[in-house]
């Protein structure tokens, strides 16, 4: 995702188009049973692999891909993996106006799994394959709902503190030399900011699913949503944006 402006709205408005994105691929998981097998070790199917879940496979094997086309060359585009290929692919970025060396210092990767694992069976039916057949379809569809969550909590991660950095830099400044990470939480939230998106991320979710045919489709409850999202997906942008303001170059 490309960054021209480093203005806090401007911001604000690039994390709230993330949004529908994250939605959408909630819903379109929440549309297969649990299949909690795919997240078993040793269960994947893939006789040569004992070590890894069929839902870590597939997570590897996508991001080994991506990591050829230089995906994560993206500040915000964070791995799950480790020792990924170098890019293949002659990728050139333009400026993006952060002050940290290493981009993996904000990574919040692995407790991003965690949380959406615990997700799971708050959004899909209970069932395994038996019932429906869907490893496969449930797994794809996981891998590219963690990477939109992640994406969007790494931008917000990065881009957010640099902003209010900007906003205050002797403010911010006196606390990131002093390591204060507890003044730094205190002064970065806006509870304010954050109840609102809380509301609108429960709107947009009613809001998308309103007309679908519930004969054929799960419905996710909104509110399983939001509470996801003022659970795990704002309180791990603030974590991240600690991690970039502890580690910024000032």
């Amino acid at each position: 995702m490309i960054v021209d402006n480093l203005d806090l709205t401007f911001i604000a408005a690039k994390l709230e188009a993330l949004e529908e994105t994250i939605i959408a691929k909630l819903i379109d998981r929440a549309q297969f049973l649990a299949n909690t097998d795919i997240y078993k070790k040793g269960s994947s199917g893939f006789s040569e692999d004992r070590s890894h879940s069929l839902f870590e496979i597939r997570l590897i094997q996508q991001e080994r891909l991506d990591a050829r086309f230089g995906k994560f060359c993206a500040p915000e585009e964070r791995p799950f993996t480790r020792n990924l290929p170098t890019p293949k692919r002659i990728v050139r970025m333009p400026e993006t106006g952060l002050k940290i060396k290493d981009f993996d210092l904000i990574s919040q990767s692995k407790e991003i799994i965690k949380r959406y694992l615990e997700l799971i069976p708050k959004m899909c039916n209970d069932g395994d394959a038996r019932d429906d057949g869907q490893y496969g379809s449930s797994v794809e569809l996981d891998v590219y709902s963690i990477q939109a969550i992640a994406r969007r909590i790494h931008f917000g991660s990065l881009y957010v503190a640099e902003c209010k950095y900007l906003a205050d830099p002797k403010g911010y400044g006196t606390l990131i030399l002093e390591k204060n990470a507890a003044a730094l939480m205190e002064k970065l939230t806006r509870a304010e900011v954050e109840k609102q998106i809380i509301i609108r991320i429960r709107e947009k979710t009613a809001s998308v699913q309103q007309l679908v045919n519930r004969l054929i489709r799960n419905v996710i409850d909104p509110d399983v949503v939001a509470e996801f999202y003022k659970t795990c997906i704002i309180p791990l942008t603030k974590n991240g944006q600690i991690a970039y303001l502890l580690n910024r170059v000032i």
